[in-house]
């Protein structure tokens, strides 16, 4: 177990104690070391340094930014073999959930960070650089128009996301990403039958096919998890994704 200590909003902080996320972790299969620790916990301590002059995340205090956004970016492998994969997207990043975590757990990983608000970009790429990370990129952008480009069109063995949207509108973002083969991971915040139902429609339409669905509860917590992987069948048609706004406007489906 590693502790730290810091400075906290210009206050003294409690030592930081890691047993818990090293706990919580090995529930999942996973054996943080040293190093990787010590990369989580200058991650949080930029986090809240950021956080208080721009909105990164309304979730601040330590057992909680380990739990509901550390712990919760790693559950992704209770579905997922990371080892298997190689080149990740995050679409509509933030302040990093859940690609930077997988980058800094998995650093195999040639991760690419999206996002459509430049400052949270600034604050990715100063995360990026005081770790010195390698093979993590931050983009900013829109999903509706990075999706289109050579480079970025169907090129990733995954893409996830945990961006607050309907699984409709979401897979019109994401899949477009995803080379055939691939898969896309919504991370969703409580059950979700009836949302996973309403996009089936659009899952077929973009090339997808629902792979599985797996419910939840984080360790030694009451958080309710949903993960819904789809497999990428076949490629998207080229008129997707649409002009910005319209995914969110009118789902695929709804029309």
């Amino acid at each position: 177990m590693i502790t730290i200590s810091g400075d906290r909003n210009n206050t003294d902080m409690d030592t930081l104690h890691t047993g818990q996320l090293e706990k919580d972790a090995r529930t999942m299969g996973i054996e943080l070391d040293n190093a990787q620790i010590e990369k989580l916990l200058t991650y949080y301590k930029l986090l809240i340094e950021w956080n208080q002059v721009m909105n990164l995340t309304a979730i601040t205090e330590y057992d909680d930014v380990m739990k509901k956004h550390f712990v919760d970016s790693l559950s992704l492998v209770k579905v997922f073999d990371v080892k298997k994969c190689t080149s990740v997207i995050d679409v509509g990043t933030g302040a990093g959930f859940p690609g930077l975590v997988l980058k800094i757990v998995f650093p195999h990983l040639q991760v690419t960070l999206l996002d459509s608000l430049n400052k949270r970009i600034q604050f990715l790429n100063a995360v990026i650089d005081q770790l010195d990370l390698n093979g993590v990129k931050a983009i900013h952008g829109r999903a509706e128009e990075i999706a289109r480009q050579d480079g970025f069109r169907e090129s990733f063995d995954l893409c996830v996301s945990r961006a607050v949207a309907n699984l409709s509108t979401l897979s019109e973002y994401c899949l477009p990403f995803v080379k055939q083969g691939g898969y896309f991971i919504s991370y969703k915040s409580e059950k979700a039958g009836e949302e996973l139902q309403e996009a089936e429609t659009a899952i077929k339409v973009l090339g997808g096919c629902v792979d599985k669905k797996a419910e939840f509860v984080l360790p030694d917590s009451k958080i309710n998890r949903t993960l819904i992987v789809i497999k990428k069948a076949k490629s998207t048609p080229k008129k997707f994704p649409r002009r910005a706004g319209l995914p969110g406007k009118e789902p695929i489906g709804s029309l």
